[in-house]
């Protein structure tokens, strides 16, 4: 079975050869994609001197658009599981195969290593955060019908199906959560994995103060919508 880690990077620079290092270390087996969102610090030389497989964005797309990048490069490569896993340091690479093993085994579509999880350790966000995490977790239970206790975690393993509806159409501003509302409203089988994972290691986060508040508010609306729609076969 082929396997991907799918890694988006924005101005990675501080961090991505060590993150790079660290997969190749704990993560054997496992072929490595760094998605280069237009980064003006160096990330993508960075990332060849490492030794990967970087594909260059002519612009800067956000998360979502860099990351379905990687599953049109995972389709049209014939890999039938990924796991993306942020470039600043944060997703420990020792956990790319705990995160996936749910889905190899074909227990699930959709697997997130959970920070809130028992049995999870490590950094699990600011007490401001932890409070909008909540209320979208919230919302999924009630719309979904199942709880998900770290909708926002970055830190998830995707099957063959969902890379080829996502690689035509993924939520690109914030997709997290709203990842999981279109696999729940799609009957799709998502599972949570506890991880530990770390603070930031460098660059900055596109999300505080009232872009946080705000954020919440999208989201929410998103997955409310979501309800209503299902993903491609």
């Amino acid at each position: 079975m082929r396997r991907l880690v799918i890694v988006p990077a924005y101005n990675e620079a501080e961090r991505i050869a060590a993150t790079l290092a660290e997969l190749r270390a704990e993560a054997p087996g496992w072929d490595v994609l760094v998605v280069n969102d237009a980064s003006e610090d160096g990330t993508a030389a960075l990332a060849r001197e490492a030794g990967a497989r970087c594909l260059d964005l002519p612009v800067h797309l956000g998360i979502g658009g860099a990351v379905q990048a990687g599953f049109r490069h995972a389709v049209d490569c014939g890999y039938e599981v990924a796991v993306q896993c942020d470039g600043d340091g944060q997703h420990p690479a020792r956990f790319v195969e705990a995160v996936a093993r749910p889905v190899l085994d074909g227990a699930c579509d959709l697997a997130i290593g959970s920070r809130f999880l028992p049995g999870a350790d490590g950094d699990r966000s600011t007490p401001l955060r932890r409070v909008g995490i909540d209320l979208l977790g919230l919302l999924i239970r009630v719309l979904f019908g199942q709880r998900v206790t770290d909708c926002t975690s970055g830190f998830r393993a995707f099957d063959r199906r969902l890379l080829r509806s996502f690689a035509l159409h993924y939520p690109l501003d914030y997709p997290e959560p709203e990842v999981c509302g279109l696999a729940l409203a799609s009957g799709l089988r998502v599972r949570e994995v506890p991880v530990a994972m770390r603070a930031r290691q460098g660059g900055r986060s596109s999300i505080s103060g009232l872009d946080g508040a705000l954020y919440v508010v999208k989201v929410g609306v998103a997955l409310v919508l979501s309800r209503l729609r299902t993903l491609p076969a």
